[in-house]
């Protein structure tokens, strides 16, 4: 399947990245894509490597995924799983063990997929859970998927979006440590995110008017400033700017009696501060099916709301429906952005 045919197949061709090999990344890809119905959906091409699928799908003797190498760029089997081969050279497979094998692999196969979806040849990226620190290299010195993606797409802003079937949760402050995050919330950067969600809301999820919850950053939203001084500083001016130019934007709220209340579900989205007041609360609600979107990017990309869980790797228990979420997800942004395009003609 040539990149044309990518672009104009009712069945999207989607790109999955395999991940750290040493981790639960090809056991949820292996048991996402065995059922075969889900071929009605998609044209699915794994970039990694079809020994480390042999090497699980053996393990977990999971009869029911079959697959095709792709031997040329971009000649893709629809109806069937493809594997991209994105190394050479012998790696050895240690499941549960934090080893520079496992950081070369998500690496390799991470930037195969990047150059094809560049080329046209896939229309959305789901990754699979890479460690964060084995994965560092000359090529890659990035807090994690979302900055490099970043940069590789040319985003002049982006927003790591955790969704779930009840929320959709932002942060303002991505993967900072939490004594650099007071100083990077600005007015500026608060509205730059606020408006990426905003568009994302609109574009990728198809919610007209969306309404925004904003996060106080202090404990009670600052008590009108016996707390600390961010929200009148600059949360408040924020959110009354937009108010001004007729956005829904509402806030600051508590963090902790938001979630804790049940209001999260009178909004579209939330947005967070700073990583784990946003993660916290979701992945508690909707570990199991939640979902990493990349919003602002020109590129489509979705993840399992999971890491590498090396505690559990290898011993087929891992949970597929966070990775089987995300490529639905991604073929749902798919779906309504070429729509958006076909209805602008």
């Amino acid at each position: 399947m040539e990149k044309d045919a990518a672009r104009e197949n009712e069945r999207p061709v989607i790109g999955i990245t395999i991940g750290d090999i040493n981790g639960i990344g090809p056991e949820v890809i292996i048991k996402s894509l065995a059922d075969s119905r889900i071929l009605n959906y998609l044209t699915p091409v794994i970039y990694g490597s079809t020994k480390a699928l042999s090497f699980y799908k053996k393990a977990f003797e999971i009869n029911e995924f079959n697959y095709s190498q792709s031997r040329n760029p971009g000649q893709f089997m629809e109806g069937r799983i493809n594997v991209v081969n994105c190394w050479n050279e012998q790696l050895e497979i240690k499941p549960g063990v934090d080893a520079p094998e496992g950081g070369k692999a998500a690496f390799l196969a991470l930037e195969r997929a990047v150059n094809d979806y560049r080329e046209g040849y896939i229309l959305a990226l789901v990754t699979a859970p890479i460690n964060k620190n084995n994965i560092q290299r000359d090529d890659f010195h990035f807090p994690g998927h979302t900055e490099y993606l970043a940069e590789k797409f040319n985003a002049d802003g982006h927003l790591m979006m955790m969704v779930g079937e009840t929320m959709r949760i932002g942060v303002v402050t991505g993967h900072v440590p939490l004594k650099d995050v007071p100083a990077k919330i600005t007015r500026e950067l608060l509205a730059s995110k606020i408006a990426i969600m905003m568009n994302s809301l609109k574009e990728d999820f198809g919610i007209t008017k969306p309404r925004i919850a904003v996060l106080g950053f202090n404990p009670h939203a600052g008590e009108n400033g016996l707390l600390g001084g961010e929200e009148k500083e600059t949360i408040i001016p924020v959110i009354e700017d937009l108010k001004k130019k007729g956005s829904l934007v509402f806030g600051p709220f508590p963090a902790d009696g938001f979630f804790g209340s049940g209001d999260y579900t009178r909004f579209d989205g939330v947005m967070a501060m700073y990583h784990d007041q946003g993660l916290i609360p979701f992945k508690t609600l909707a570990f199991d099916r939640g979902v990493n979107f990349t919003a602002g990017l020109s590129a489509i990309r979705t993840s399992p709301d999971h890491g590498v869980a090396y505690n559990i790797a290898g011993k087929g228990t891992a949970n597929p429906e966070s990775m089987r979420e995300a490529i639905y997800l991604a073929i749902d942004v798919w779906a309504r952005r070429k729509d958006m395009k076909t209805y602008a003609r």
